[in-house]
Formats: structure tokens, sequence, C-alpha cells
């Protein structure tokens, strides 16, 4: 390791702060802008500030995966526009393949920031657009084999030219679209978002100067990297291994493992994935940046939460993959549904950097997962077809001072739940229940926490519902004693005489008053259930929790 250079902690400060300050504007401008009840309500958006050569300054508290396509969308621009770029421009992408995107519905669009005639930054939002075409409402499904399936594919595109906006490129996307008015709405949304984040960044410019903003973002970088170096070489020098299994690939068969080593050589982090499962013959394989991103968010939540989210975290840390896996697909392998596997890609990196630490961060597996439903039809209030998406949490691991939380989005999602009562006035459907489920977490010291049970009724005889849960065939694992959470499960026509369980994923074109109920994992309990204190377990067996 070079000699440690001398900081200016007070400065850093100061000035992370206002960058974060930024992001948050700018996430703030987006939601309240946006059209889509997605990214409005459920804030199924992020964004980002990166220096003038690419690398991350700043990401706000939105979306981890996230990350991983505004990185790459910034890339993919630099390397087609390089030195073309204009201030006032703006460029969309969404492809894995192309611009380094995260799956089909996340559209991203960069900014570039000039100071005084120079490229100094690039701004960059993503938004999940509920439907960007393709085979079925939504865009992504397990059972689609290719990208082409997926929707529309975007390369890095010049959506805005010198401050004038390209309407037959927006219009384009628009129209392979089962909600054209709403990638309109949404992409002008996301355009004047960066406008908010290039207006505050030439302001602090001007305030401070470019010099002494350039000497404190390498001063950032720096020691973001030399205090995740110095976590890294405080931990033991065995390797700690954990695996996790998907139900099956998308398309039926055998579970398929996802396994990852962490092994802590020096100052640096090894994190390899060899042993995981083929690249699968559906739309769970996960792309390289969403794997990274993945990877970084599970590093940053053991080792030290409060690190600062920019490009300094990313160097101590090495990522093997085995060629031709669900981890590391090729073309055109389909990705739309990687969020299942990035879910357990972060949950096996925590199983095993888990086994590495021993003070008190260790915790039981959580519902690593990515529940979702989605409803399309007959838009009856603003005619066309709708298309609603919602991603449900579950239970969180029991941990080595706690009890687990209930019912609550892990790992790499962040979003909120859609209000009930925004769903009823906006589509032909009706919330029968939102609850938590009884007894669905781990019994431990330390019991997991619940998962979540989502029944919703269709009031629209032509409304067609996708829904899938990853985690029907074995529950949240459990540590040192603990039980696992409870699996997943998919009910048709809940309490009817049809009533139907379905493992894993189904597709139901419903009559009027079909219902769908969704019941996520709970979490894995942690620690002998033995040992649990007794007025915990009296109050747990009082509200029906375990």
């Amino acid at each position: 390791m070079n000699a440690l250079r001398k900081l200016d902690a007070i400065a850093m400060e100061v000035f992370s702060n206002r960058l974060l300050s930024i992001t948050e504007e700018m996430g703030n401008t987006l939601i309240r802008s946006a059209f889509s009840s997605n990214i409005k309500e459920r804030k199924d958006c992020s964004v980002a500030l990166f220096d003038g050569s690419g690398q991350l300054i700043a990401q706000a508290s939105h979306i981890p995966v996230h990350l991983g396509a505004l990185s790459g969308a910034v890339e993919a621009a630099i390397k087609k526009y390089g030195t073309g770029m204009k201030p006032g421009d703006a460029y969309l992408s969404n492809d894995a393949y192309l611009a380094g995107g995260s799956h089909p519905p996340d559209l991203t669009v960069v900014g570039p920031v000039f100071v005084d005639g120079k490229l100094e930054f690039f701004i960059a939002n993503v938004g999940h657009h509920t439907d960007v075409g393709g085979a079925v409402p939504g865009s992504n499904a397990p059972h689609l084999r290719t990208v082409w399936e997926e929707g529309l594919r975007i390369p890095s595109t010049r959506i805005v030219d010198d401050g004038v906006m390209l309407k037959d490129i927006i219009d384009l996307v628009a129209q392979n679209s089962r909600e054209p008015d709403d990638r309109v709405h949404d992409l002008r949304a996301q355009i004047a978002t960066n406008e908010k984040g290039r207006r505050l960044l030439q302001e602090l410019a001007g305030e401070i100067g470019m010099e002494k903003i350039q000497r404190t973002i390498n001063d950032i970088f720096y020691y973001t990297e030399q205090r995740l170096r110095k976590r890294i070489s405080e931990l033991p020098s065995h390797v700690g291994e954990f695996e996790e299994f998907l139900d099956d690939d998308g398309l039926g068969g055998d579970p398929v493992p996802i396994r990852a080593s962490v092994r802590a050589i020096g100052d640096r982090l090894v994190v390899d994935f060899t042993g995981s499962g083929p690249e699968a013959r559906g739309s769970y394989n996960i792309p390289l940046n969403a794997l990274r991103a993945s990877v970084y968010f599970a590093v940053k939540a053991l080792l030290d939460p409060g690190l600062l989210p920019n490009c300094g975290m990313f160097v101590p840390i090495e990522i093997v993959l085995p060629e031709k896996s669900i981890i590391n697909p090729q073309f055109p392998a389909a990705i739309g549904c990687r969020a299942t596997t990035a879910q357990r890609v972060a949950g096996t990196v925590i199983g095993a950097l888990g086994k590495l630490l021993t003070n008190g961060r260790r915790m039981a597996s959580c519902n690593d997962v990515m529940p979702a439903m989605v409803f399309s039809g007959p838009s009856g209030r603003r005619g066309g077809r709708f298309v609603y998406l919602e991603t449900l949490g579950g239970g969180a691991g029991g941990r080595e001072n706690g009890d687990g939380m209930d019912g609550v989005q892990v790992h790499i999602t962040n979003t909120s739940n859609l209000p009930v009562e925004a769903l009823e006035i906006e589509y032909p459907l009706m919330v029968e229940e939102y609850a938590l489920v009884s007894r669905s977490g781990g019994r431990g010291e330390f019991r997991g926490g619940m998962g979540l049970a989502r029944q919703i009724r269709a009031l629209d005889p032509e409304v067609v519902c996708s829904v899938r849960c990853d985690g029907s065939m074995r529950g949240a694992e459990g540590l040192d004693g603990g039980e696992p959470g409870y699996p997943s499960r998919i009910v048709i026509n809940h309490g009817q005489s049809t009533e139907e369980v379905i493992q894993t994923r189904a597709t139901v074109q419903m009559s009027s008053g079909t219902t769908i109920r969704l019941e996520t994992p709970g979490g894995g309990g942690f620690g002998n259930p033995a040992q649990r204190a007794r007025n915990l377990v009296d109050a747990d067996v009082a509200n029906e929790v375990c």
C-alpha cells in the first residue's frame, strides 16, 4: 500500500454532502414530475453524478442495482459520442449488451455538463418504465429466451441535441410501448431532471471553482478506497463460502445454484462465483453491470454501510465469473428478470462474507427473491391499455442482536409499495388483502421477519396477470441453529372452491372476480429457538408471529 496522503476531512465531508444533496434534489424532481405510478408512487428510479471521465462521484440512496445501469450508460455515451458531445445534449439507452444496461425497462438518460466550455461532469438518471414493448406486458417474464422478446433495444442514442428535444426519437420509443403517453411524459421528466442537476453543478462550480472541486473529488475517491481497504485488511484470511438456489432457470428444470466464495488477500477482496449455474434458458440471467452493483452493495452493507458510494469503492474488489453462466451470460440471452438473480447474488455474498465476520454483523438469509405482479388490460380511465407493475417485500433474516424486519424490501431494490388507494383509482383492480403472513419467519433466538401477502381481484374480464416469486421450493436459510423461513406461494382464487396453489410463477387470464394472491417468503431465524427470551415468545404467540 502506498503511503497515506493528508486529506482535508472537513472539506471532504462538506463537499460530499453537497454532492449528495444535488443527487437527492434530482431524485425528488424526477419523482414529483413523473407521470407513471411506478416512478411517482413506487419511486423505482435512481440518479447519480459522474466526473468528466465517467467515474462515479455520488449516487442517491435509491435503488442499489441501478448503479449498474447508470455507470454502463455513461460509459456507452462516452464511447459513442466522445468529443462530439455538446452543452444541452442528452443520451438515452437501455440495452445490456449495447449500452451496459441492467434490463430493457430501465431507461437511462445521460447528460454532459460543461463548465467554461469544458466537459467536467456527467449527470444520469434511470427510471423503470412499466412497458417498453416485447412479447409480454411489462417487457419481462421468466420464460422469455432472448433479448429480442423483451422489448425495444436502445443503444446510446442522442435524445436532446444542443438543447432541442428530438421528438421523433421519443415518439419511436413511446409507440413501441403499450402505454405510449406514460413513456412520453416520463422521458420528459427524466430529461428535465438532468437539466436540474446540470444547473446545480454549474452553480457549485461558480461558487468554489473547478480546481478545488477536482482536488476534493480526487481526495474523496482516495479516502473511500483506503477506508474500504482497511476494512478488508481486518478480515481473517480464510475463505467464506455460501450457496443459494433459484427454483429453476425460468423454463422449469432443476434448481440453479448461485455460489459465492469470498477471500481477503491483504487489502483486496476476491469474490469468486465459480460453481454457479449455467446460462439460463429463460430470463434470469444477470448482465455484468447489474452483477457488479449487487456485489458492491453486499460488500458495502456488511463491511462499511456508511461508505460513500463512488468509484473508489470498486477498486479493492475483484470479481471472478465463470464463462457463459447465469451470472455472466452471452448475447442474446434474455436478462429481463435479472433482479431475481441479483437478489441471490447479494444474498450469497452476504452469506459468504458473514462467515468472516465476528463483530455482531452476521445475519440469517433474507427473502433473497424479487416477487413481482404485472397486470395488464383495457384502461377505462385513459383509453388504450394499462400495465401495472408491483414488486413486494418479504422477511429479513434474524440478526445476532435482533429480529429480522417484517415485510421489507431487501438488498438490491428499495422501492416503495403502490398505495392501495392509488392502485384502485388508477386501474380496474381491487386489493382484497395486504398484510403480513403469520408465522412465515423462521424461528430462532432472533426470529426471521414475516413475508407479505397481497391479494388482488380483477374488475374487468380482459385483465391478464403475470405473477412470479422465486423461493417456493425452500425457505430462507437460518443461521447458528435458526430455522428456515416459510417459502413463497401463489394462489389463484384463494379461499374459493376453485382455489389453485402454484409454485414460482403463473400467467392468468382473469375473468371479473378472479383473484391472485402472492405470499412472499419469510426470513431465516438466527440462533437456537430454545434460547429466545420468554417475553418475546409470549409476544410472538399473542401476535401470531411464530
